[in-house]
């Protein structure tokens, strides 16, 4: 992205001279000045670099400073408001009427001037307006002058902030689909409506041939290629053909095989973003890539029954390092399945990592794991556990071979270095594809992810009548002792990627009443999967954009929606469908 939208902020003031404007100036802009320095020290963009700030130029009182704060705001590619004041001032003539930008007031919790009067009366207004916004009102009461910002009120700062850049990244940005519908998928059947209107996004479609063109025709750089092609030979450990005698390929042919899925990758990385180096070789039409954020590739089966498989061009375009170093992830969707795109997109932005796409394969009782291999779940898989797997296309950081204070990680690419980039590549074994699924060939990835990772599952789905809804499940990644690994595992594919996941249960959900409830209720059969405990920015994010949460297991202290929701009952999940509804879609 060659310019990341900007946070502005905005602060507010009592608008009367004489004394009262003139003794909160240095207080109400220091506000502005202690948020924005929060602001880029804490949050970072996906290419590493520190968000950006944007202050108005004065302090806004009357309705002149707002319309010209809108206007620096307006030039300086602002995509996230934030209203801070210490005191009252007049909420409709100051208050951010932007309609479609996120935005958030933090309301100062003192007692010398009534911060908290003009937050909830400009929230007030919001609200009668239709304009949503965000209250943010510390618990504890403040000294005027103290430029201290609470716990409680960072946290919100950052979750409002985080969720609306993401918002804000997204705006224009396209959805590339590469083929079309792959095996009947839903997922796959990409709804435009559904990325103009809820994500500001394009969609736009290139048929699977464009790839096949590109590499009959050379139109790749090719230096790039012969550097991929040596860095994989290096890099990329190829293990035993478990296919059935009549279906190995000669090793010439598995030779062109790694050629060909080397070119695909270069390939689709080009078509979602561009590349300068095809302008020079007189392709100009091609450098300029499709302006795709996020990207799906349909593979089966059209392509897949006669060409090499997509596993290998899906899993290092997902990952954070590939023969160029160590850079950020692409965001590409198996089968094109471009509702767990967009969810792998959502993590993403939230967290700047890379994303793991997995079938929600299996749920495994501990009475089927004991049943099959003598070995009784304990711990935290006591209660069983899903297995996490798909073909080959998850990133190569869900190896977890990455570290932080000695524990399994997956970083930002700033943060991982060569010696944990080259861990994940050495725990990953590429077979050739299993030709019963695969006819054309082609190369999967396989590595169990390490246990101990907290991680966050999430899917959007699109449900006829009501719109997108949004299910999310916290827990973690699991170790299975050797031999029960290898025995669960082999059932499915053992050419595959694994990841054993447990989600955290809780007696207040149904759905999360015990591990098969989660498995029972999850809507489709892909998931995205992304490190840390990110549920309750996933529920602000969706908040944003008008998309109610049918499932989660965030507990209700950490949830935090516009103050709009309030007013749509006092079950905050039948509320967040009211409020959703009544509001619509963003744009």
């Amino acid at each position: 992205m060659s310019s990341y939208p900007k946070i502005g902020i905005r602060p507010i003031i009592d608008a009367r001279l004489g004394g009262i404007r003139e003794s909160l100036e240095e207080t109400t802009i220091n506000m502005a000045k202690e948020v924005a320095a929060l602001y880029s020290k804490e949050l970072i963009y996906p290419d590493g670099t520190p968000v950006q700030c944007v202050i108005a130029d004065s302090t806004i009182g009357r309705v002149k400073e707002a319309a010209d704060c809108e206007e620096k705001f307006s030039k300086e590619n602002v995509g996230v408001s934030l209203s801070v004041t210490p005191c009252w001032c007049y909420g409709a003539e100051t208050m951010d009427m932007h309609p479609a930008r996120p935005k958030a007031i933090w309301g100062f919790n003192g007692t010398e001037r009534p911060g908290a009067v003009y937050l909830a009366a400009t929230l007030a207004a919001h609200n009668q307006k239709g304009l949503p916004s965000f209250g943010i009102y510390g618990r504890d009461v403040q000294d005027m002058g103290n430029s201290n910002i609470p716990d409680d009120v960072k946290e919100k700062l950052l979750r409002f902030a985080k969720a609306g850049l993401a918002v804000a990244m997204m705006k224009g940005k396209s959805y590339l689909a590469i083929g079309s519908v792959s095996m009947g998928i839903g997922g796959s059947i990409v709804n435009p409506d559904f990325f103009q209107k809820y994500l500001g996004m394009r969609n736009e479609y290139v048929d699977s041939t464009e790839v096949l063109r590109r590499i009959q025709l050379g139109i790749f750089d090719h230096a790039d290629y012969e550097k991929a092609l040596k860095w994989t030979k290096e890099n990329c450990n190829e293990s035993e053909d478990f296919n059935q005698e009549k279906n190995i390929k000669s090793r010439e042919e598995k030779d062109q095989d790694w050629e060909f899925v080397i070119k695909m990758t270069i390939i689709i990385r080009d078509l979602m973003t561009g590349n300068k180096k095809l302008a020079d070789m007189g392709f100009h039409e091609e450098a300029l890539g499709h302006n795709a954020l996020v990207s799906g590739f349909q593979g089966q089966r059209q392509w897949t029954d006669f060409l090499p498989n997509g596993d290998f061009s899906e899993a290092i375009l997902n990952s954070s390092f590939d023969w160029n170093g160590i850079r950020n992830p692409f965001i590409v969707a198996t089968e094109n399945d471009s509702l767990n795109g967009v969810s792998m997109l959502f993590n993403y932005l939230l967290t700047n990592t890379a994303q793991i796409f997995a079938d929600v394969r299996t749920y495994w009782s501990p009475e089927a794991v004991s049943r099959v291999s003598g070995w009784k779940p304990d711990g935290i898989a006591k209660n069983g556990f899903i297995h996490l797997i798909n073909s080959g296309s998850a990133t190569l950081d869900g190896s977890g071979r990455q570290k932080k204070d000695g524990e399994p990680v997956m970083k930002p690419f700033w943060e991982i270095n060569e010696e944990e980039a080259k861990d994940c590549l050495d725990a990953t074994t590429w077979y050739p594809a299993n030709r019963d699924y695969f006819r054309g060939g082609g190369y999967s990835s396989k590595f169990v992810t390490k246990g101990g990772m907290p991680v966050t599952m999430c899917r959007i789905n699109l449900i006829d009548g009501l719109g997108p809804v949004l299910q999310i499940a916290e827990g973690w990644t699991i170790d299975l002792p050797a031999e029960v690994n290898k025995i669960l595992d082999e059932r499915t594919d053992k050419t595959w990627p694994t990841t054993w996941f447990v989600p955290r249960l809780s007696e207040a959900s149904v759905a999360f009443s015990d591990v098969y409830n989660v498995m029972a209720n999850w809507g489709a059969n892909h998931g995205a999967i992304s490190y840390g405990h990110i549920g309750a920015d996933l529920i602000t994010l969706a908040s944003m954009l008008r998309i109610p949460v049918n499932m989660h297991n965030v507990n209700s202290a950490d949830i935090f929606r516009p103050s709009a929701w309030q007013s749509f009952g006092m079950d905050i999940e039948g509320s967040d469908y009211r409020a959703c509804k009544t509001y619509g879609h963003l744009y």
